[in-house]
């Protein structure tokens, strides 16, 4: 096992959120204890980069010169932040937040008094805009587009997360360009919008999309479309190599599509996908692409993505903050189902996507109607 990164494998998804706020230690982010990795005989290389892979000779070239032989490769390369060219990104105090480091940088910049500036209205800069008001900061979020989490989200959603983190004391810049960045002594000190107003700020994090980590691939012929193009063995173009997570473009048989996920749930089915093609074992149950997000006392799970949806059924109570967005298609078939602290939606949705369910809008309304008769 070869990453870039200091530190063995952990996970990601509480950096934006308990990690920064101080819920979550070293300990519990570590996907395994350090002793596991030599107790199951995994060869762990830490800091250290693959440079090419010779897919004639099956082996990777290191950063150090030192060549290593493989009968199968895989490559689990994950994603980069999307960098933005403006003036002043340079600055300290500019941020991303993909790995530990970045949230560690980022951890460091705020407290009682600091103001965060977030470009980038989606889920990153929503979560690290929570966690700020949480440690007593101030936060901006400045999205260009009309709304946040306009690309990953229904209307109804993103207007009930505006509103929330109005309501929780987040300033919130809808249709507004980012000129540049200002700063004083090498430091940043300021988001300039186009239209001229500066958004003070201690610390900017940048959270406008993730590329992904093909170039390598890419460099040896291996086939790549805006991701790593993979099959449902999450095979490559060569029959040696596989690539599995954020990195990957694959087949979503359930929506008749292929496209890049960015998810842990996604990057576990990869590999359970991978490990079986390689041991020869039969292929695992097809998944319901899955996806979740913890805003304050908030909890979004998300199951399916809304694919051909023309009717969105709300059931439960918007305003109470529990509820259940509904995505059918013409139909009635169910696609997607967003769900806000309400778990049992969101498990019965993921059935009902599973087995291609076609549902009512007055059934999925009426309360009296369990989740359990919707899903059987």
């Amino acid at each position: 096992m070869v990453g870039d990164e200091p530190i063995p494998p952990y996970q990601r998804p509480p950096l934006s959120k308990a990690w920064l706020t101080g819920e979550a230690s070293a300990e519990s982010l570590a996907l395994r204890p350090a002793a596991f990795y030599d107790t199951a005989n995994i060869d762990m290389r830490l800091s250290t980069t693959v440079t090419a892979i010779n897919r004639e000779a099956k082996s990777v070239t290191l950063g150090t010169g030192e060549t290593l032989g493989y009968d199968y490769l895989i490559l689990a390369t994950g994603a980069r932040a999307r960098r933005l060219d403006l003036p002043g990104i340079g600055l300290r105090g500019v941020l991303e937040l993909r790995t530990a480091a970045d949230a560690d940088q980022l951890k460091s910049a705020l407290g009682p008094g600091k103001q965060l500036g977030v470009i980038g209205g989606g889920y990153i800069g929503l979560e690290a805009a929570a966690s700020a008001i949480g440690l007593g900061a101030a936060a901006t979020v400045i999205e260009r587009e009309t709304r946040v989490l306009a690309r990953v989200a229904c209307q109804t959603l993103s207007d009930f997360f505006e509103s929330y983190h109005r309501g929780k004391g987040v300033t919130i810049e809808v249709s507004a360009g980012v000129a540049g960045l200002e700063g004083d002594n090498g430091q940043v000190t300021g988001v300039r919008l186009t239209d001229g107003r500066l958004v003070p700020a201690d610390a900017v994090l940048v959270g406008v999309g993730a590329m992904p980590n093909q170039e390598i691939a890419q460099a040896a012929g291996i086939a790549c479309d805006g991701g790593i193009v993979v099959d449902l063995q999450t095979r490559t173009n060569d029959p040696a190599i596989f690539a599995i997570g954020d990195c990957t473009k694959r087949p979503l048989p359930l929506y008749d599509r292929t496209m890049r996920l960015e998810s842990v749930p996604n990057a576990l089915e990869q590999a359970k996908q991978a490990a079986s093609a390689i041991c020869g074992r039969p292929a695992p149950a097809p998944e319901v692409p899955w996806f979740w997000s913890d805003q304050y006392d908030l909890r979004l799970q998300i199951a399916g993505i809304p694919f051909d949806a023309t009717q969105i059924v709300v059931r439960g109570d918007i305003a109470a903050g529990r509820f259940a967005l509904f995505h059918l298609a013409e139909d009635g078939l169910v696609r997607a189902v967003e769900a806000v602290n309400a778990s049992t939606e969101f498990m019965g949705g993921r059935r009902i996507i599973a087995r291609g369910k076609r549902l009512s809008a007055e059934k999925i309304r009426d309360m009296a109607v369990t989740m359990q008769e919707l899903a059987a």
